[in-house]
């Protein structure tokens, strides 16, 4: 199973302008033998917390067809960020397609203290069943704290799929967290960071993918376009430019 993750620059509120840069880069991930493609978090809209409630979109929304559309013509799993309207208030989700089957969405249980004034939690756990693995989606700060990996791990996920928005210092939290809860739990970590303005810091990319032995085996720096790919089976890895 090949893995990718997209580490982009999203248009802050262009929703139509970011779902058509997804579409060109699920196609380019499917040129490549991608069977999954993860995308950053809110990468619909970019991480703008203030904008959110204003951006919010139904799960269903008809905008988003298109990537069913994608998912069932390449076999291919793709999670995107958006912020979605939930039942208590404006929740931070990743909306994931599979061939043959409806959207699921899942939302961030876990809100760091500065998105607190702007989201609600979601309370529902979630994993993913595709190419026979089991992968549990994880956003940004929540999957720093080891009670949502442990959670992830407990209920059989081999892959954690981070969709993160991090500064600098988030990302050199990352870096010292992943490889510890990949070893640890035996799960394959794919990090997918942005890159560029982010509400108010700069997104650091350097996004990565770590195998279940903990050992990084694919990441990119931190300002490039691109996507980072990575073989479950064979180990081969692989960054492609998207500009």
């Amino acid at each position: 199973m090949k893995l990718i993750a997209a580490q982009i620059l999203s248009s802050p509120g262009e929703i139509e302008k970011n779902i058509a840069k997804h579409i060109d880069l699920i196609h380019l991930a499917a040129r490549q033998g991608a069977n999954l493609v993860l995308f950053p978090e809110l990468s619909l809209t970019g991480y703008e917390p203030s904008l959110a409630q204003v951006l919010a979109v139904h799960p269903n929304d008809c905008r988003l067809d298109e990537f069913q559309v994608l998912s069932d013509q390449y076999g291919l799993l793709i999670s995107v960020g958006a912020p979605t309207k939930g039942h208590q208030g404006t929740e931070i989700s990743m909306i994931t397609f599979q061939p043959g089957l409806e959207r699921t969405t899942y939302s961030k249980q876990h809100l760091h203290c500065d998105e607190l004034p702007f989201f609600t939690p979601g309370t529902q756990k979630l994993v993913l069943e595709h190419a026979n693995l089991v992968l549990a989606p994880a956003i940004c700060y929540e999957s720093l704290q080891s009670s949502h990996a442990e959670q992830a791990a407990e209920s059989g996920a081999q892959v954690y799929l981070a969709s993160v928005a991090k500064s600098e210092r988030g990302v050199a939290s990352a870096y010292s967290h992943y490889p510890t809860i990949a070893k640890k739990l035996s799960m394959t970590v794919l990090m997918a960071n942005c890159v560029g303005a982010a509400d108010n810091f700069i997104a650091a990319g350097r996004s990565a993918i770590w195998n279940s032995d903990g050992e990084i085996v694919c990441s990119v720096d931190a300002f490039q376009e691109a996507l980072l790919a990575y073989n479950l089976q064979t180990g081969e890895t692989g960054i492609f430019s998207v500009t």
